[in-house]
Protein backbone atom coordinates (compact mmCIF):
# COMPACT_ATOMS: atom_id res chain seq x y z
CA UNK A 1 0.00 0.00 0.00
CA UNK A 2 1.52 3.29 -1.24
CA UNK A 3 1.94 5.58 2.04
CA UNK A 4 -0.19 8.46 0.94
CA UNK A 5 -3.13 6.11 1.50
CA UNK A 6 -2.45 5.64 4.73
CA UNK A 7 -3.82 9.05 5.25
CA UNK A 8 -7.14 9.39 7.16
CA UNK A 9 -9.10 12.06 5.55
CA UNK A 10 -11.19 12.12 8.70
CA UNK A 11 -8.09 13.12 10.31
CA UNK A 12 -6.93 15.36 7.36
CA UNK A 13 -10.10 17.66 7.70
CA UNK A 14 -9.86 18.13 11.37
CA UNK A 15 -5.99 19.28 11.27
CA UNK A 16 -7.04 22.71 10.52
CA UNK A 17 -5.35 23.21 7.08
CA UNK A 18 -8.39 23.85 4.45
CA UNK A 19 -9.25 20.71 2.54
CA UNK A 20 -9.71 21.05 -0.97
CA UNK A 21 -11.38 17.98 -2.65
CA UNK A 22 -12.03 17.01 -6.02
CA UNK A 23 -15.19 14.39 -7.21
CA UNK A 24 -15.19 11.65 -10.21
CA UNK A 25 -17.00 9.78 -11.36
CA UNK A 26 -16.42 6.53 -13.18
CA UNK A 27 -16.61 6.69 -17.16
CA UNK A 28 -18.98 4.62 -19.53
CA UNK A 29 -16.23 4.01 -22.30
CA UNK A 30 -12.53 4.20 -23.11
CA UNK A 31 -12.61 7.99 -24.20
CA UNK A 32 -14.65 8.71 -21.18
CA UNK A 33 -11.56 7.07 -18.83
CA UNK A 34 -8.74 9.15 -20.95
CA UNK A 35 -10.97 11.92 -20.41
CA UNK A 36 -10.70 11.05 -16.45
CA UNK A 37 -7.51 10.61 -16.50
CA UNK A 38 -6.41 13.61 -18.22
CA UNK A 39 -8.88 15.74 -15.70
CA UNK A 40 -6.33 13.54 -12.81
CA UNK A 41 -3.43 14.81 -14.42
CA UNK A 42 -4.31 18.15 -14.73
CA UNK A 43 -5.69 18.62 -11.22
CA UNK A 44 -2.67 16.26 -8.92
CA UNK A 45 -0.40 19.38 -8.54
CA UNK A 46 -3.04 21.09 -7.00
CA UNK A 47 -2.71 18.87 -4.02
CA UNK A 48 -5.66 18.19 -2.83
CA UNK A 49 -6.55 16.82 0.26
CA UNK A 50 -8.24 13.87 -1.35
CA UNK A 51 -10.21 13.19 -4.50
CA UNK A 52 -13.16 10.85 -4.37
CA UNK A 53 -15.13 8.56 -6.78
CA UNK A 54 -18.65 7.97 -7.18
CA UNK A 55 -21.19 4.81 -7.16
CA UNK A 56 -23.75 4.15 -9.72
CA UNK A 57 -27.06 4.48 -9.11
CA UNK A 58 -28.51 0.68 -7.82
CA UNK A 59 -24.40 -0.39 -8.09
CA UNK A 60 -23.76 -0.07 -11.59
CA UNK A 61 -20.71 0.98 -10.99
CA UNK A 62 -19.12 -0.83 -8.71
CA UNK A 63 -16.47 -2.67 -10.19
CA UNK A 64 -15.41 0.91 -12.47
CA UNK A 65 -15.21 2.40 -8.86
CA UNK A 66 -13.26 -0.09 -6.90
CA UNK A 67 -11.10 -0.31 -10.19
CA UNK A 68 -10.30 3.53 -10.64
CA UNK A 69 -10.50 4.16 -6.88
CA UNK A 70 -7.29 1.41 -6.97
CA UNK A 71 -5.45 2.54 -9.39
CA UNK A 72 -6.05 6.55 -8.49
CA UNK A 73 -4.26 5.35 -5.51
CA UNK A 74 -1.51 3.04 -6.97
CA UNK A 75 -0.44 5.66 -9.90
CA UNK A 76 -0.71 9.08 -8.22
CA UNK A 77 0.36 10.84 -5.26
CA UNK A 78 -3.47 11.60 -4.09
CA UNK A 79 -5.07 9.90 -1.64
CA UNK A 80 -8.44 8.21 -2.98
CA UNK A 81 -12.20 8.12 -1.40
CA UNK A 82 -14.59 5.47 -2.68
CA UNK A 83 -18.19 5.52 -2.50
CA UNK A 84 -20.26 2.92 -1.34
CA UNK A 85 -24.25 2.92 -1.20
CA UNK A 86 -26.58 0.71 0.03
CA UNK A 87 -28.65 0.61 -3.15
CA UNK A 88 -29.18 -2.93 -4.71
CA UNK A 89 -26.72 -4.49 -2.02
CA UNK A 90 -27.13 -7.28 0.63
CA UNK A 91 -24.89 -6.67 3.18
CA UNK A 92 -22.67 -9.54 2.70
CA UNK A 93 -22.25 -8.06 -0.71
CA UNK A 94 -21.29 -4.81 0.91
CA UNK A 95 -19.01 -6.89 3.02
CA UNK A 96 -16.85 -7.95 -0.13
CA UNK A 97 -16.41 -4.49 -1.82
CA UNK A 98 -15.47 -3.19 1.59
CA UNK A 99 -12.75 -6.05 1.45
CA UNK A 100 -12.25 -5.43 -2.44
CA UNK A 101 -11.55 -1.24 -1.37
CA UNK A 102 -9.10 -2.63 1.76
CA UNK A 103 -7.03 -4.77 -0.74
CA UNK A 104 -6.33 -2.08 -3.15
CA UNK A 105 -5.51 0.64 -0.63
CA UNK A 106 -8.40 2.22 0.36
CA UNK A 107 -9.09 3.79 3.70
CA UNK A 108 -11.70 6.00 2.81
CA UNK A 109 -15.19 5.27 2.17
CA UNK A 110 -18.00 7.72 1.70
CA UNK A 111 -20.73 5.61 3.17
CA UNK A 112 -24.26 6.69 1.78
CA UNK A 113 -28.06 5.19 1.63
CA UNK A 114 -28.20 6.17 -2.40
CA UNK A 115 -30.70 7.01 -4.67
CA UNK A 116 -33.11 4.20 -5.75
CA UNK A 117 -32.43 3.33 -9.34
CA UNK A 118 -35.29 5.71 -10.59
CA UNK A 119 -33.37 8.73 -8.81
CA UNK A 120 -33.61 10.66 -5.59
CA UNK A 121 -37.07 11.18 -5.81
CA UNK A 122 -38.88 7.80 -5.98
CA UNK A 123 -39.91 5.56 -2.99
CA UNK A 124 -36.93 4.04 -1.36
CA UNK A 125 -37.35 0.67 -0.54
CA UNK A 126 -34.92 -1.52 0.90
CA UNK A 127 -32.45 -4.41 -0.53
CA UNK A 128 -33.71 -7.70 0.94
CA UNK A 129 -30.70 -8.99 3.20
CA UNK A 130 -29.50 -4.82 2.61
CA UNK A 131 -29.02 -1.88 4.81
CA UNK A 132 -32.02 1.09 4.95
CA UNK A 133 -30.11 4.27 6.68
CA UNK A 134 -26.78 5.26 5.53
CA UNK A 135 -26.24 5.40 9.27
CA UNK A 136 -26.42 1.43 9.10
CA UNK A 137 -23.85 1.40 6.77
CA UNK A 138 -21.42 4.19 8.52
CA UNK A 139 -21.75 1.32 11.12
CA UNK A 140 -20.88 -1.68 9.37
CA UNK A 141 -17.64 -0.13 7.58
CA UNK A 142 -17.04 0.94 10.78
CA UNK A 143 -16.96 -2.53 11.66
CA UNK A 144 -15.23 -3.77 8.87
CA UNK A 145 -12.12 -2.16 8.83
CA UNK A 146 -10.36 0.97 9.71
CA UNK A 147 -11.78 2.90 7.03
CA UNK A 148 -12.21 6.66 7.83
CA UNK A 149 -15.94 7.74 6.83
CA UNK A 150 -17.27 10.20 5.21
CA UNK A 151 -21.16 11.06 4.32
CA UNK A 152 -23.50 13.28 2.74
CA UNK A 153 -25.36 16.42 4.16
CA UNK A 154 -27.93 18.53 2.78
CA UNK A 155 -27.62 22.36 3.18
CA UNK A 156 -31.25 22.38 2.07
CA UNK A 157 -32.34 18.95 3.37
CA UNK A 158 -32.81 15.96 1.82
CA UNK A 159 -35.75 15.04 -0.71
CA UNK A 160 -37.32 13.09 1.91
CA UNK A 161 -36.51 14.35 5.04
CA UNK A 162 -39.64 15.68 6.79
CA UNK A 163 -38.08 18.74 7.88
CA UNK A 164 -34.63 20.85 8.07
CA UNK A 165 -34.17 19.68 12.11
CA UNK A 166 -34.98 15.89 10.82
CA UNK A 167 -32.54 15.92 8.18
CA UNK A 168 -29.95 17.47 10.80
CA UNK A 169 -30.75 14.76 13.20
CA UNK A 170 -29.98 12.09 10.52
CA UNK A 171 -26.63 13.62 9.94
CA UNK A 172 -25.72 13.71 13.58
CA UNK A 173 -26.51 10.05 14.12
CA UNK A 174 -24.43 9.44 10.86
CA UNK A 175 -21.61 11.07 12.91
CA UNK A 176 -22.57 9.39 16.40
CA UNK A 177 -22.54 6.21 14.18
CA UNK A 178 -18.66 6.70 13.06
CA UNK A 179 -18.84 9.31 10.04
CA UNK A 180 -15.49 11.57 11.07
CA UNK A 181 -16.65 14.36 7.74
CA UNK A 182 -19.67 15.03 5.63
CA UNK A 183 -19.85 16.67 2.17
CA UNK A 184 -22.52 18.65 1.07
CA UNK A 185 -24.58 18.39 -1.95
CA UNK A 186 -24.27 21.25 -4.06
CA UNK A 187 -26.03 24.94 -3.36
CA UNK A 188 -25.69 28.20 -4.39
CA UNK A 189 -26.40 30.40 -0.88
CA UNK A 190 -23.69 30.82 1.57
CA UNK A 191 -26.53 31.14 4.42
CA UNK A 192 -27.96 27.76 3.79
CA UNK A 193 -24.40 26.15 4.09
CA UNK A 194 -23.96 28.14 7.79
CA UNK A 195 -27.07 27.31 8.65
CA UNK A 196 -26.52 23.49 8.25
CA UNK A 197 -23.75 23.74 9.96
CA UNK A 198 -25.79 25.64 13.05
CA UNK A 199 -28.35 23.25 13.34
CA UNK A 200 -25.52 20.63 13.92
CA UNK A 201 -23.01 21.90 16.21
CA UNK A 202 -26.62 23.16 18.30
CA UNK A 203 -27.03 19.29 18.66
CA UNK A 204 -23.53 18.98 20.36
CA UNK A 205 -22.10 17.67 17.34
CA UNK A 206 -18.29 19.14 15.46
CA UNK A 207 -18.20 17.07 12.62
CA UNK A 208 -16.53 19.07 9.81
CA UNK A 209 -19.05 19.35 7.33
CA UNK A 210 -17.07 20.36 3.56
CA UNK A 211 -19.07 22.18 0.83
CA UNK A 212 -19.80 20.94 -2.37
CA UNK A 213 -19.08 22.97 -4.80
CA UNK A 214 -20.82 22.66 -8.72
CA UNK A 215 -20.33 25.92 -10.97
CA UNK A 216 -23.15 26.38 -13.10
CA UNK A 217 -21.69 25.89 -17.03
CA UNK A 218 -25.50 24.77 -17.92
CA UNK A 219 -27.88 26.53 -16.52
CA UNK A 220 -30.66 23.71 -18.02
CA UNK A 221 -28.66 21.03 -17.00
CA UNK A 222 -28.51 22.52 -13.01
CA UNK A 223 -31.78 23.36 -12.38
CA UNK A 224 -32.85 20.18 -13.90
CA UNK A 225 -30.64 18.14 -11.40
CA UNK A 226 -31.52 20.81 -8.91
CA UNK A 227 -35.11 20.17 -8.76
CA UNK A 228 -34.29 16.02 -8.76
CA UNK A 229 -31.87 16.62 -5.72
CA UNK A 230 -34.23 19.18 -3.53
CA UNK A 231 -31.19 22.31 -4.42
CA UNK A 232 -32.46 25.52 -5.28
CA UNK A 233 -31.07 27.52 -8.16
CA UNK A 234 -31.46 31.14 -6.56
CA UNK A 235 -33.44 34.17 -8.86
CA UNK A 236 -30.83 36.51 -8.42
CA UNK A 237 -28.24 33.72 -9.80
CA UNK A 238 -30.33 32.87 -12.59
CA UNK A 239 -30.58 36.46 -13.62
CA UNK A 240 -26.78 36.85 -13.47
CA UNK A 241 -26.55 34.35 -16.12
CA UNK A 242 -29.06 34.58 -18.28
CA UNK A 243 -28.32 38.32 -19.09
CA UNK A 244 -25.45 37.07 -21.14
CA UNK A 245 -28.10 34.81 -23.18
CA UNK A 246 -27.03 34.13 -26.92
CA UNK A 247 -23.14 34.77 -25.48
CA UNK A 248 -21.95 31.19 -24.11
CA UNK A 249 -18.34 32.25 -23.31
CA UNK A 250 -19.59 35.19 -21.14
CA UNK A 251 -22.31 33.14 -19.74
CA UNK A 252 -19.83 30.25 -18.60
CA UNK A 253 -18.00 33.05 -16.85
CA UNK A 254 -20.63 34.46 -14.98
CA UNK A 255 -20.85 31.07 -13.99
CA UNK A 256 -17.18 30.55 -12.72
CA UNK A 257 -17.40 33.99 -10.84
CA UNK A 258 -20.50 32.99 -9.27
CA UNK A 259 -18.68 29.88 -8.18
CA UNK A 260 -15.72 31.33 -6.96
CA UNK A 261 -17.60 34.44 -4.78
CA UNK A 262 -19.53 31.55 -3.44
CA UNK A 263 -16.25 29.93 -2.68
CA UNK A 264 -15.09 33.04 -1.21
CA UNK A 265 -17.83 33.55 1.34
CA UNK A 266 -17.80 29.81 2.51
CA UNK A 267 -14.27 30.15 3.45
CA UNK A 268 -14.70 33.39 4.78
CA UNK A 269 -17.32 31.89 6.88
CA UNK A 270 -15.10 29.30 8.04
CA UNK A 271 -15.58 26.37 6.23
CA UNK A 272 -12.98 23.98 6.43
CA UNK A 273 -12.46 23.37 2.88
CA UNK A 274 -14.07 23.12 -0.81
CA UNK A 275 -15.12 19.72 -2.72
CA UNK A 276 -15.23 20.27 -6.11
CA UNK A 277 -18.07 18.18 -8.00
CA UNK A 278 -15.30 17.98 -11.14
CA UNK A 279 -17.91 16.13 -13.70
CA UNK A 280 -14.51 14.22 -14.97
CA UNK A 281 -13.05 17.86 -16.78
CA UNK A 282 -10.83 20.08 -14.70
CA UNK A 283 -10.90 23.44 -16.37
CA UNK A 284 -14.23 24.78 -14.34
CA UNK A 285 -12.28 24.23 -11.04
CA UNK A 286 -8.85 25.25 -12.31
CA UNK A 287 -10.43 28.80 -13.11
CA UNK A 288 -12.36 29.04 -9.59
CA UNK A 289 -8.69 28.29 -8.28
CA UNK A 290 -7.14 31.25 -10.29
CA UNK A 291 -10.21 33.60 -9.70
CA UNK A 292 -9.74 32.58 -5.76
CA UNK A 293 -5.95 33.02 -6.20
CA UNK A 294 -5.54 30.03 -4.88
CA UNK A 295 -1.85 29.18 -5.57
CA UNK A 296 -0.85 25.09 -7.37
Amino acid sequence: MANHEARRIGDLVREGERSFSFEFYPPKDAAGEEQLWQAIRELEPYRPTFVSVTYGAGGSTRDSTVRITGRIAAETSLTAMAHLTCVGHTRAELESILDAYAAVGIGNVMALRGDPTEGPRALWTPTEGGLTYAEDLVRLVRSRGDFSIGVAAFPEGHPSAASLDHDADVLVAKARAGAEFAVTQMFFRAADYFALVERVRSRGVDLPILPGIMPILNLANIRRQGELIGTDVPHEVVARITAHEGDPAAMRAEGIAIAAELCDELLAGGAPGLHFYTLNRSKATREIFAALNLSV
